[in-house]
């Protein structure tokens, strides 16, 4: 039985295992792939992008607007750049949240030039009123400025070169209709398979120059929630525990300590992950409880247990939703070494959604 006391828990690993973007981050320009040849994973929305992508140079026309949603840390900034590479165009980054006032997008397109990508991540953010200066723009390539106010005030329509926008989004239900209609190319990025994260784990430390062994690269994939961001980030920390402890090749065992190190189980659960889960446990009784008492619970925001911790945990059948509330599984309480409770509702792994 692994020992999940107060010290284990605060060993200040929480950005570890984060999907969200932090600092460390910054050094993953280096290991993103430029080309979909050099792209791993995600096959089937690699194999139709490359399709639309070859088909809209042919022609001779800009790709068409792309909306990319799926769970952070997945690549889907990576897949903006690479689309931009590929179509031979200028990338233009910006977020959702950036973007305050329907002037600040409107400088934004009028500065675009011939063919240009305009990436806008977390685009279901997007203040309504500078949402639907979009609309004009994608549809016509126009829109539509208002100069001047009270009765002196004149629409002015200007015209927009060639584009393609980008938008990614971690929350798909959010966008709204008329939005997500301008879309031509629907992607959804799913989850990788480790064996998927092996190879790309070995593709970091081949530009890292670091030596890893296939089991190794494999030891660190199986525990990076599926997510590429993190495997590359645990790949980092193991390479300071093979440069301490090791002669500087990441084997299994060595992987295996590091993680352990790490507070990183065999599962990819962090310290947070079983604080959620123990916390409901001893303090609920395995469930259901809501997710604001939750998240008051263990001092986390309610929206940073649903967007980072709870689809791992979801996924890998530790936890489920109910219409009364969050409950732990059977498989969470053996995963913990506790006796399973035999109110708690062991639903295997299944979910199903709040009403």
């Amino acid at each position: 039985m692994i020992d999940y006391s107060k010290d284990t828990l605060d060993s200040g690993t929480d950005n570890i295992m984060s999907t969200k973007y932090i600092p460390e981050d910054d050094a993953e320009g280096s290991l993103r792939p430029r080309t979909l040849r050099e792209y791993i994973g995600q096959e089937k929305a690699k194999q139709n992008l490359s399709v639309f992508i070859e088909s809209a140079k042919r022609r001779g026309e800009p790709l068409d607007h792309v909306i990319l949603h799926g769970p952070p840390g997945l690549g889907k900034t990576t897949l903006a750049a690479i689309i931009a590479n590929e179509m031979g165009s200028t990338l233009r980054k910006t977020s959702g949240p950036a973007i305050e006032k329907p002037r600040d997008l409107a400088a934004l397109l009028t500065n675009l030039e011939e063919n240009d990508v305009l990436f806008i991540d977390e685009i279901h953010r997007l203040n309504r009123s500078v949402e639907e200066i979009l609309y004009p723009a994608m549809e016509d390539r126009q829109i539509d400025i208002i100069i001047g106010q009270g009765p002196a005030a004149s629409s002015i329509c200007i015209d927009l070169k060639h584009f393609t926008l980008v938008g990614a989004t971690t929350r798909s239900g959010q966008l709204s209709s008329p939005l997500r209609d301008r879309f031509g190319i629907d992607l959804k990025l799913e989850l990788y398979k480790p064996e998927e994260l092996r190879r790309i784990i070995c593709r970091s430390a081949e530009i890292l120059n670091v030596e890893i062994e296939p089991d190794g690269a494999l030891e660190i994939a199986s525990r990076s929630r599926g997510t590429p961001r993190i495997a590359n980030r645990l790949l980092r920390r193991v390479r300071d525990f093979a440069e301490v402890y090791g002669d500087g090749v990441i084997t299994k065992d060595l992987a295996d300590k590091a993680l352990r190190l790490l507070d990183i189980d065999k599962s990819g659960l962090d310290a947070i992950d079983r604080r959620l889960l123990m916390s409901i446990i001893e303090n609920y009784g395995g469930g259901p409880v809501g997710l604001d008492t939750i998240a008051a619970t263990i001092n986390e925001e309610s929206v940073t247990i649903e967007d980072v911790y709870e689809p791992y945990l979801l996924q890998q059948g530790f936890l489920t939703r109910t219409p009364r509330g969050r409950c732990v599984t059977r498989r969470a309480y053996e995963h913990l070494g506790i006796p399973f409770a035999g109110n708690t509702p062991d639903l295997g792994g299944q979910t199903s959604l709040p009403m």
